[in-house]
């Protein structure tokens, strides 16, 4: 497998909402159907990234692989799942601003915003830290869920979601079957 369908498929499964079997490795899309973009990141705009570093860093093991404070206005920190090319997570903290910042609001995403999904294969003995981390909102307990899959079939899903401590919506899946869109 090259590199570079490594880590495509390593975002896609980050920030596209792609789940992937706990026992299962991910597979990457074959060469025919493959395009020439990669997903490299996706960045939160957040209030103060030390009050966001538990939730990504500590409680889902996120490995920091970049923190840095650009040009004297803006500190980037960016944290990696399993690849360090694509699904990156950025956090973006606009440092000496004198523009007043609302507070969070908990509540689902709307329209113009949007929803991490993460796949959390060990949700089950994860939880605690993420419930329990500072400044984390649970919206959701992990709970069975059903999804109607292709063919009448069922895509067993243990859901649970929080809010951050910017109130972006997140969820934290372990998926208990085959993802939507593969056969097996």
């Amino acid at each position: 497998m090259t590199h570079s369908i490594r880590v495509f498929l390593s975002s896609v499964i980050l920030l596209c909402s792609v789940v992937v079997a706990p026992t299962s490795l991910a597979a990457p899309v074959a060469e025919t159907e493959r395009i020439p973009v990669d997903l490299r990141r996706a960045t939160l705009v957040v209030r103060d990234i030390d009050k966001s570093l538990p939730l990504y860093r500590d409680a889902l093991g996120m490995k920091v692989i970049y923190d840095q404070v650009i040009g004297g206005v803006t500190r980037l920190v960016l944290l990696r799942a399993n690849d360090d090319f694509v699904g990156v997570l950025g956090l973006m903290q606009r440092l000496n601003t004198t523009d007043a910042v609302p507070p969070p609001e908990y509540r689902k995403a709307r329209a113009g915003e949007f929803i991490l999904v993460f796949n959390v294969q060990d949700l089950d003995v994860r939880w605690e830290k993420i419930r329990s981390a500072p400044h984390v909102v649970v919206a959701e307990s992990p709970r069975r869920i059903d999804y109607p899959g292709a063919g009448g079939s069922v895509i067993p899903v243990t859901f649970s979601a929080v809010w951050d401590a910017d109130g972006n919506f997140i969820e934290m899946n372990r998926l208990m079957g085959a993802p939507a869109g593969v056969n097996r």
